[in-house]
């Protein structure tokens, strides 16, 4: 038997750095994302030796440990080893070896949410393997323990929710890690031409957010008031983007998201560089009306929206750079896990 899971990446159209503690628990955050039909993948397989095998295809990496032994956790595979702990606690696994396999389809530190949806994924398969009780939110918020708190890796809660429950999503988040992900019903039209407009561009600089996040609840933290007041706009902005979509006012999303753009470059001093200023010029004087760093910044994805048919003049200004495009369409599912049964 081979178990199977797949989790969507997203993209985070409005109020991201605003899903991020402390900010969340003093204030309240709202985000609006959507998932892509690019997915992180995990594969288990059942093996009749006593081991655990991780293998990371992206990585190039293959590691082996005695069954139900606590793993440590600085040897390039962090996120397994760490999600193998925990089950290991909860004692829910069983008493036979497995080899887990896992494959991004996007390259790691690219600002969609790859860590968390990884994570997402894993514990799908886990949970198709060991028929674990788990729903949509208890799935995303293990995941959201996993990794903030176990690993103590830096970071916010919507990638968690956004790989588990899919589509296009309004979430919010409260003090005491509570979250609600309230799904929007966008009309399918309006969806095909966000679709159409967005343009998906690699930068070619993967990055580690762990820095720029750190300074960004240093900022609340310490009260830094030109930091915190960003994040209060990029809370409305997310409210405007719902409003938009809701509404099909699609003219105005382009502005909605140079807006977001403006006001996240205020959060941290590096979630942007003169490169990826020079990309965003570039793209708006090619007809742009507007654009978005993905995730935390310092690199990864950026896409931009192309109002009416500006995209093919955007991409053609884009290709000077060192970066490539990427296609996706919109999904409407979250992780899904099956199994096969093997000869």
């Amino acid at each position: 038997m081979i178990y199977r899971s797949k989790a969507p990446f997203r993209l985070g159209l409005a109020g991201g750095g605003t899903d991020v503690s402390p900010y969340s628990d003093l204030y309240g955050g709202a985000i609006l994302n959507a998932t892509i039909s690019l997915f992180a993948q995990a594969n288990i397989e059942p093996i009749s030796e006593p081991y655990i095998i991780f293998h990371s295809i992206d990585q190039n990496l293959q590691l082996q440990f005695p069954l139900h032994t606590r793993l440590e956790t600085d040897n390039g595979l962090e996120l397994q080893c760490g999600i193998y702990n925990r089950l290991l606690s909860e004692n829910v696994l069983g008493k036979q070896g497995f080899k887990l396999t896992t494959h991004l389809e996007v390259p790691a530190g690219s600002g969609l949410g790859t860590s968390s949806t990884l994570v997402v994924a894993i514990l799908k398969a886990y949970s198709e393997m060991l028929n674990l009780p788990l729903g949509d939110y208890d799935l995303a918020h293990l995941a959201f323990e996993i990794e903030r708190l176990d690993l103590k890796l830096s970071g916010g809660k919507q990638d968690q929710y956004a790989a588990t429950f899919g589509g296009v999503n309004f979430m919010e988040f409260f003090e005491d890690g509570k979250v609600i992900v309230n799904p929007l019903r966008i009309r399918q039209e309006y969806l095909f031409e966000l679709e159409n407009n967005l343009v998906l561009y690699f930068t070619s600089i993967s990055r580690q957010s762990d820095e720029i996040i750190r300074e960004q609840q240093k900022n609340v933290t310490n009260h830094n008031q030109s930091s915190i007041d960003a994040m209060h706009q990029l809370k409305e902005q997310s409210k405007m983007m719902k409003e938009a979509l809701l509404k099909g006012k699609l003219d105005a999303i382009g502005e909605i998201l140079d807006f977001g753009f403006m006001q996240k470059r205020k959060m941290a001093h590096n979630i942007s560089n003169d490169y990826m200023d020079e990309l965003y010029d570039t793209a708006r004087k090619a007809g742009a009306s507007g654009g978005k760093i993905s995730g935390a910044g310092g690199g990864g994805f950026m896409f931009f929206y192309c109002p009416r048919n500006t995209k093919f003049k955007v991409i053609e200004s884009l290709k000077k750079f060192n970066g490539y495009f990427m296609n996706y369409q919109f999904t409407k599912y979250g992780a899904q896990s099956w199994k096969i049964q093997t000869d």
